[in-house]
């Protein structure tokens, strides 16, 4: 079964895009070579940089996806392995991969400027303002969902840890060999892959354990950090590195799973209602937005693609790459985490217990072999760890410590772009001040403090270590976005490109709205008041980010058909 599942996802996803994808590239959005890209007409050193493909390519992936399309994908199991694996194919090619190159597209027609700038252009200023306070929000639950899922990996996994700053030390070495030297791309890129396996070497060697509550201190400070520095210095060569980390594992798992032979263990349907979110049982629709976003389609990913890569692409022909072709190999990771789950997940849960067994599925999944395995990023290193040395022979030491390099790096990376991309929201924010509050305006768009803000906040909310009630409420916002800027590209595709495509971009936009805005407003109502009765500070201010968030994707809804006249 195994083999199937892995076969069909690698030749939907070749059809679509040579199908599909090369449809919207040249007759929707008709991209070319010969135009000014905003890295060449805008270049300023620090955000506006010219990238190479490939190196964007690594830096647009490993933003977009963090630990989104792993831990999604897991907590999704208790429904079985076929709805989860459903809803990533369908979700990636007629909405995920859509939603992810039209707003990459849409940015760099725009110099660059955010998907809110591009909503505000074309559906009225007071539409962009709401939309870019609804981002914000989103920005600060990415920053403490993906921290409390970044700390629970590093506390279980001390090596990934110390690997993960050996990289860091490396990334900046490498940068420097990229953009301060003359040395051929070549010589640098195999530079960069040796400086990865020497991490992923020394990371057992040296294991740093540290508290839960440490690694939330040191992130806090990091992201800041790394939100505030040019963008080539840290952020480009890292990701550049985690690319070949993520091809390396992407390949092994696939090659793995492609030739394991292994049925599942796993039933292809377990319930309707598992108790996934706050324990409480959890139907498949309208929650499963809820549960799988980033695998499947992610709202995040327009922020990036209009935050940073539009800043970086150097020709209009390489988004569909960048943009379509990130969203489909988003959607394969998730595809070999339900495959290692399905099929090695038990195998894993009784190497550390010999004697567990699951009679339940939809009820003992969560309660025996996700706690027993440490968590849902846990799991899958677990299991994918014993696909790979199963099949392929590796070294499990090894195998261990990249997979959990794997997921928490890319976590990372999304922690860090995050926190750059709320720096920029809080500048555009504040701009209405730069005339009457010019000393306002000045301390709040300052590079630190802007990046400072949603830090704090995003820590103090992950503070608890309660992922899996940060998880939904980061994924109700994403989806959300998804849907809105959706909306915006079909604005875009009607008033700049042409009319009689625009549906390609609002039939998914309002069959995502309906799904995720009765799955938000179930989450508020049937989740929350218990998480707040255990967690009083962290509870308060995630119900009413969530009411906040409710009331302004109203907002952005009704301006959107209130202004429909400018788009049909």
């Amino acid at each position: 079964m195994s083999s199937v599942i892995v076969l069909a996802a690698i030749v939907i996803y070749v059809i679509f895009y040579f199908t599909y994808g090369k449809f919207l590239d040249k007759r929707v959005v008709g991209a070319r070579e010969d135009v000014q890209v905003p890295s060449e007409k805008l270049y300023d050193g620090v955000d506006y940089v010219p990238a190479h493909r490939f190196v964007l390519f690594g830096h647009h992936f490993a933003s977009i996806a963090g630990a989104g399309p792993i831990v999604g994908p897991v907590l999704a199991m208790g429904y079985g392995w076929l709805p989860g694996i459903l809803w990533i194919w369908f979700g990636n090619v007629f909405i995920g991969a859509v939603h992810d190159y039209g707003a990459l597209c849409a940015s760099v027609r725009y110099d660059g400027k955010s998907v809110q700038y591009v909503a505000a252009d074309l559906l009225g200023k007071f539409t962009g303002r709401t939309f870019a306070w609804f981002i914000l929000l989103l920005l600060i639950l990415v920053v403490a969902a993906f921290a409390a899922v970044i700390g629970g990996i590093y506390v279980k996994h001390p090596d990934a840890a110390a690997a993960y700053v050996y990289k860091i030390i490396f990334a900046i070495i490498l940068g420097f060999l990229l953009y301060r030297t003359k040395l051929p791309f070549s010589i640098s890129t195999l530079i960069g892959i040796v400086f990865l396996l020497v991490s992923i070497y020394l990371g057992p060697k040296t294991p740093l354990k540290l508290s839960y509550n440490s690694w939330m201190i040191i992130f806090f400070f990091y992201i800041i950090i790394a939100a505030s520095i040019p963008v080539n210095i840290l952020l480009q060569p890292r990701d550049y590195m985690n690319s070949f980390l993520l091809y390396f594992g992407l390949i092994a798992g696939g090659i793995a799973a492609l030739f394991s032979l292994k049925g599942f263990s796993v039933p292809a349907f377990a319930s309707f209602n598992p108790p996934i979110i706050g324990g409480k049982p959890t139907p498949f629709w309208p929650a499963i937005p809820l549960i799988i976003a980033c695998g499947a389609l992610s709202g995040f990913h327009s922020l990036v693609a209009s935050g940073t890569s539009s800043k970086q692409i150097s020709s209009e022909k390489d988004a569909l790459f960048i943009g379509y072709g990130a969203m489909f190999t988003e959607g394969f990771l998730s595809t070999i985490v339900i495959v290692s789950i399905a099929a090695f997940g038990i195998t894993a849960l009784q190497k550390v217990d010999p004697g567990a067994s699951i009679s339940n599925w939809a009820i003992d999944y969560y309660k025996i072999l996700l706690k027993k395995l440490g968590g849902g990023a846990n799991i899958f290193v677990s299991s994918y760890a014993e696909m790979t040395v199963s099949v392929l022979h590796l070294p499990k030491t090894f195998m261990i410590t990249l997979a959990a390099m794997w997921v928490s790096s890319f976590a990372m990376t999304t922690l860090d772009t995050t926190n750059r991309l709320a720096r920029y929201t809080i500048s555009e924010l504040a701009e209405p001040l730069r005339e009457k509050y010019p000393s306002v305006y000045t301390f709040l768009s300052n590079r630190w403090v802007s990046s400072a803000i949603p830090a704090f906040l995003g820590i103090y909310l992950a503070w608890t270590g309660q992922w899996k009630v940060l998880w939904p409420s980061f994924s109700a916002a994403n989806q959300l976005l998804a849907a809105i800027t959706l909306f915006t590209v079909a604005a875009w595709i009607y008033k700049k490109l042409d009319k009689k495509y625009v549906g390609y971009a609002l039939i998914p936009a309002l069959a995502l709205w309906v799904t995720v805005t009765a799955a938000i407003i179930w989450y508020v109502i049937v989740v929350l008041p218990g998480f707040m009765a255990k967690n009083y500070g962290q509870g308060i201010i995630l119900y009413v980010m969530n009411i906040i968030m409710i009331i302004l994707n109203f907002i952005l809804i009704f301006n959107f058909f209130k202004n429909k006249n400018k788009i049909n």
